[in-house]
């Protein structure tokens, strides 16, 4: 998967499937709404309108299913008939694993994906999710030739005219942010430390004339970045805050986004285990999707300033790492006693959020982070634990999951009932709970936000996607679509448009979508 080529194409041409294996996908429902004109230059002479409709009538989805139509050569697929509320309409998940277990092989390959309109940004972003680029296999390391997969959309429903080349550059771009972010996640340590991360963002930086912001190692303390350096002081390769700034004229608003950038979490001195620390190379997962959101949604057009902010640091073991009961002192100025290093992506991202309040002015700060393992057990392995100032806010992240295919769920936000966790007899605070029992991604969430201070004006949103990282041992880009969707009423990309919660003219293009998938959704 690694050499995949992937392509968004109004027309994919025509071509036998002995020569250009192909997939036609999407829910049976709408496979019955394509006629045989639509498919037949793909699938002739070896495949006949007769054989095609024996295969729709053959899928019986359940949730998914899929029929080959001409030896391995050919296939078509079904997804789900209808989902349930807290689902994606486009089936995002089943989507990634269809194309990836029934997309036939070869170097050239095609796929057809039929679907509504609302419904096409989260497809073309289920499928970037199935073209890892990450691999050190010997096998891969040695191939040298490209493969291509061109996917093309087979719009149903009420607005079912081709895309145009605005939509498809969209689509490009989003699944080429997902793929970066998967990638990053993806990437050991050993290739992926704070040195390389801070290649990554100047790549981007570069190819968007941006020249980022780096605050790195002692200046770090200098500064008062307490949780930044005492998280990663005991590195080799130091810490960092890095920045990239998209500054256009006319903009009404200030946007930031802080990314959790632990590029590997031993836990410090409160040690994981030889079980639990495995893995821990996506700790940098929240980081990874802000710099592919970044970068997509800066190309897309972006009307109001937006700055990505990335809390780098590797959580190591040494000489001069944090020991618990130490005090350490935040860019907020307030104080926290460690009794776990282990809790320490809540300290980086309180460091982040406040350089974006503080020094930035940002009016809404959004973080991003693989913050806590309990996330899985609030929320579960595919939506995302969402928290917020904001009622409005967090019923925008609930239908950019939907709308993306990132799928996002609420937290309980209750300060008031939940910070005296973190109660310290010597300092303004501990960063881990006494109970561990009592809503612990919540009080972690929370913990950030006190930086903010709780009557902060502004809207912040807290996302912890510690379990929708990675699906198995492979990272799934995730947030990358959510953070596109959730802020594409600020974008000059009509399809970004179309799938964001906010803005009056959004909201309606969101109140349709819900219309239009009601039939197709469970109470």
């Amino acid at each position: 998967m690694a050499n995949v080529v992937l392509e968004f194409k109004a027309s994919a041409g025509d071509s036998e499937p002995q020569n250009r294996p192909a997939l036609v996908v999407g829910q049976l429902t709408n496979l019955q709404q394509v006629t045989w004109a639509q498919v037949k230059g793909k699938l002739q002479p070896v495949i006949t309108k007769e054989t095609w409709q024996s295969a729709l009538g053959a899928l019986n989805p359940n949730p998914t299913d899929s029929c080959p139509l001409y030896l391995s050569h050919a296939t078509v697929a079904a997804l789900p008939s209808r989902v349930s509320r807290h689902n994606s309409p486009s089936s995002a998940h089943f989507l990634t694993r269809l194309v990836r277990t029934c997309l036939p092989g070869g170097t050239s390959r095609c796929i057809l994906m039929v679907c509504e309109r609302a419904e096409v940004f989260a497809s073309a972003c289920a499928i970037a999710r199935a073209f890892p680029l990450f691999s050190r296999r010997s096998v891969a390391s040695r191939r040298t030739d490209k493969k291509t997969v061109v996917v093309e959309f087979i719009v149903v429903g009420h607005d079912n005219g081709p895309l145009d080349l605005t939509t498809l550059e969209c689509l490009s771009n989003a699944a080429d942010g997902v793929r970066l972010a998967a990638r990053i996640v993806d990437t050991p340590c050993n290739e992926m430390n704070t040195d390389h991360f801070l290649d990554e963002i100047k790549a981007v930086g570069n190819e968007l004339g941006i020249t980022p912001t780096i605050i790195r190692g002692e200046e770090l303390k200098q500064k008062g970045f307490g949780g930044i350096y005492g998280v990663g002081k005991a590195a080799e390769h130091p810490p960092a805050l890095a920045v990239l700034s998209h500054t256009p004229e006319g903009a009404t608003q200030t946007i930031a986004w802080v990314g959790k950038g632990i590029v590997y979490d031993t836990g410090g001195l409160s040690i994981k285990g030889k079980t639990t620390m495995p893995g821990m190379k996506r700790d940098c997962g929240g980081a990874a999707a802000i710099l592919g959101a970044f970068k997509a949604t800066v190309k897309q057009g972006f009307k109001d300033t937006l700055h990505a902010i990335f809390c780098l640091a590797e959580n190591a073991v040494g000489p001069t790492a944090t020991r618990p009961d130490d005090i350490h002192t935040l860019y907020s100025g307030k104080t926290v006693e460690i009794n776990n290093t282990d809790a320490e992506g809540r300290l980086v991202l309180s460091d982040g959020v406040v350089y974006a309040s503080k020094d930035l002015a940002a009016d809404i700060i959004l973080d991003m982070a693989t913050l806590t393992g309990a996330q899985g057990i609030s929320t579960g392995k595919y939506h995302a634990a969402v928290m917020t100032n904001s009622e409005e806010w967090e019923a925008a992240c609930v239908r950019a999951g939907r709308s993306s295919g990132d799928l996002a769920h609420p937290l309980v936000y209750c300060p008031e009932l939940h910070f005296s966790e973190f109660t310290s007899a010597v300092a303004d605070m501990k960063n881990s709970v006494a109970d561990r029992e009592n809503a612990q991604s919540s009080c972690a969430g929370l913990f950030i936000g006190s930086h903010l201070g709780f009557d902060w004006p502004g809207v912040w949103v807290h996302v912890d996607i510690a379990s929708p990282v990675h699906a198995g041992e492979r990272a799934t880009g995730f947030g990358v679509a959510m953070l596109l969707a959730l802020f594409g009423q600020a974008s000059e990309d009509p399809m970004l448009n179309l799938v964001s919660p906010l803005g009056n003219a959004d909201c309606q293009s969101g109140d349709q979508m819900e219309r239009d998938c009601k039939r197709r959704r469970l109470v």
